[in-house]
């Protein structure tokens, strides 16, 4: 197994060393870094990703990115391509379907961040459908975990009192993974790819909102939240998952028990001793 990014932290290298990986270090951006990977590589995971608002830099990584390590691993029996349901054009709360339009979803925040992701797409579909590469894109939604995400970040903003920001056009749905079925899913995904590409929606199963999974982080830490309206927030952006149910199955952990579990992980003292107990 071999994991590829730049590696400029020696910490992080060493991390992923001791996890048993090979390390290569390249940059995407970089056509001519690539040639320390192997030709024969089996299976590409490409999760890489760069917002540094800089659009000549950031197309070159992540659109041009994905084309050089296509070129490098054509060979391979599937690659799966992490793309993200940023590429989407607001539409209030209606789900997206795969063929739902496009646009700049993210400009507010990220300003590079759609427009990258949906140029990265492009150049994917266009090598694979060059060099007969079986291909699968997954438009991630939101990902979190044991280590963290947004919902961590909003219990955060609770406890220190910091109004979160919602769209007006309430709720804001979105359909969180937890990374237990992140993981779970790679193998299906990659047995989904084909030479014609596979672009699938890739989030969890239970569409939740925002002020859902704030009210219950309310439940087991006390904090509450302090909601302000904010028209150039991320709107409401759940998925159509009526593919990805098709291709991969559906997705098990509930996001109650997801972000129960995140906070005990991270901040086991901001728990109430009642949620502690009934969990045991």
């Amino acid at each position: 197994m071999h994991a590829l990014a730049r590696f400029r932290k020696a910490e992080e290298r060493e991390a992923i060393e001791r996890l048993g990986a090979k390390v290569l270090q390249a940059d995407l951006a970089d056509a001519a870094s690539l040639s320390v990977v192997p030709e024969d590589v089996d299976y590409v995971l490409n999760f890489a990703v760069v917002k540094s608002g800089d659009f000549e830099y950031d197309l070159a990584a992540n659109a041009e990115g994905v084309g050089n390590l296509m070129m490098r691993c054509r060979n391979a029996k599937a690659f799966l391509h992490f793309s993200s349901t940023a590429v989407y054009e607001y539409v209030g709360q209606e789900p997206r379907a795969e063929n739902a339009p496009l646009g700049d979803n993210h400009r507010v925040m990220f300003p590079t961040y759609s427009i990258s992701k949906i140029a990265a797409e492009t150049v994917c579909r266009f090598v694979a459908h060059q060099h007969k590469i079986p291909t699968t894109i997954a438009r991630l939604s939101v990902p979190y975990g044991d280590n963290g995400g947004w919902m961590y970040f909003h219990m955060l903003m609770m406890q220190q009192g910091i109004a979160i920001d919602l769209h007006p056009d309430k709720p804001n749905y979105y359909n969180p993974l937890h990374v237990d079925d992140y993981i779970e899913k790679i193998p299906y995904l990659l047995g989904a790819a084909t030479p014609e590409v596979t672009t699938t929606n890739f989030g969890g199963s239970q569409k939740v909102s925002i002020e859902e999974w704030c009210a219950y982080i309310s439940e087991l830490t006390g904090f509450e939240p302090k909601f302000k309206d904010n028209p150039k927030a991320f709107g409401s952006l759940c998925i159509d998952t009526t593919k990805m149910h098709a291709l991969i199955g559906e997705t098990k952990m509930d996001w109650r028990e997801g972000v129960r579990r995140q906070i005990q992980k991270l901040a086991p003292q901001l728990l109430r001793v009642a949620v502690l107990r009934n969990a045991r």
